[in-house]
């Protein structure tokens, strides 16, 4: 086990109708110099503002004397030009608090506005790592979408039209402040859209826990349990279980623990597929998570030779492989087998065909994954690699 230092400053508010204190937690961030407090607050405009979240949001910062301004707009993939326009406003209108209603696109928006505003030169410096942020605005979320764990993470990726890359940044001055989490708002959500970020909040887990790091027992079982408990939930949700709370809060408070680096502690993560799907999103503009289903399978198969005990060990401990009927690389096969059905059963895709992706672009994602260089840190890929993963995950 590695050294490591581990702090978490987000505050989780969880439970039922927890979104009604979102304006007395906001009000704890006003400067007590007796000026109005103002904030930004951030959505899609969609399926929030038509269910009445964002009417309950205003009505409760209103109550706290809390005024504010509304970005709305954000797509999935979140827009670098959203971004802009976002730090524009903040800076025109003087807002000191960024409020995120929303999943992990508009959360993700908020963050890179709340990294830009204080900065001097153009936010996507960031993201192309010619620089590091000092410092931003506080940001504060209330979560309608379980999946990326942007709620209580350093992270934020965003799609920078021009050229269509897709970029993150992971910097501790951007993890929100606050988050609410009521797991009645998630009732309404698209079956589609709860599988992806299903997906999403797995394939964080996977990221950590294929690692070459030894003797991280406690985190390995950690990481495993947590895979084990979103797959059951997963089923229970999708048999039926729409509005089922105790279903639904297990799934989102998986998808919490899943990215904010509690199951990193003491290990090395990878992260070699996250950057190969990105360039599905980037091109594609195809939904993460249904990105990640279609990539983590072939990359798992393509590391069969690498590490075979080791992906054997999460056909075992994950997928229910009984190793008495296997030898480790025929368990580690039928772990694959087990999680693509998985994924199918949400609806997901698994292959380039289900998502009709155009294989001809695989050359060219293959150069971009690599624009910094060899990814991942379970096994260094090159660009060869990552055409040979975009290959599996075209058969």
């Amino acid at each position: 086990m590695q050294n490591f230092e581990y702090w978490n400053r987000t505050k989780i508010i969880f439970g039922k109708n927890t979104e009604q204190k979102v304006g007395e937690e906001t009000l704890q961030y006003a400067e007590k110099d007796g000026t109005a407090f103002r904030v930004l607050l951030h959505h899609s405009g969609g399926s929030s503002v038509k269910s009445g979240l964002i009417g309950k949001v205003k009505d409760s910062l209103k109550a706290a004397g809390v005024g504010w301004v509304e970005l709305d707009g954000v797509k999935p993939n979140p827009r670098l030009s959203k971004v802009y326009e976002g730090i524009e406003l903040c800076r025109k209108e003087k807002l000191r608090f960024i409020l995120a209603v929303g999943g992990g696109s508009v959360i993700d928006s908020a963050k890179a506005i709340a990294a830009g505003v204080p900065y001097s030169g153009d936010v996507w410096d960031f993201f192309e790592r010619k620089a590091s942020p000092s410092g931003a605005l506080p940001v504060a979320v209330v979560l309608t979408i379980p999946a990326a764990g942007s709620e209580s993470s350093v992270s934020t990726v965003i799609t920078n039209e021009q050229g269509s890359w897709k970029r993150g940044l992971n910097a501790e001055c951007i993890r929100p402040v606050f988050t609410i989490m009521n797991p009645e708002l998630t009732y309404s959500l698209p079956a589609y859209q709860s599988a992806c970020g299903i997906c999403d909040m797995f394939a964080h887990i996977m990221e950590r826990y294929f690692t070459k790091e030894p003797n991280v027992e406690l985190t390995d079982e950690l990481c495993e349990g947590t895979m084990r408990a979103i797959i059951r939930n997963a089923r229970r949700i999708f048999s039926g279980g729409e509005r089922d709370y105790s279903a639904r809060a297990e799934i989102m408070w998986a998808g919490a623990l899943a990215h904010n680096n509690l199951l990193s502690t003491g290990r090395v993560s990878d992260w070699a597929s996250h950057a190969i799907e990105h360039e599905l999103s980037a091109l594609f503009d195809i939904t993460h998570g249904a990105g990640l289903s279609i990539v983590f399978p072939a990359w798992i198969k393509y590391n069969i030779k690498e590490d075979t005990k080791r992906i054997a060990r999460f056909a075992a401990k994950v997928w229910g492989v009984d190793g008495a009927y296997y030898d480790y690389e025929q368990a580690a096969l039928e772990g694959i087998f087990r999680m693509k059905n998985f994924f199918k059963s949400l609806g997901l895709p698994v292959s380039f065909a289900d998502a009709k992706l155009d294989t001809g672009k695989i050359p060219e994602m293959s150069k971009r994954a690599v624009t910094f260089g060899p990814i991942g840190q379970y096994r260094k890929l090159n660009e060869a690699d990552v055409e040979a993963i975009y290959r599996l995950a075209a058969e």
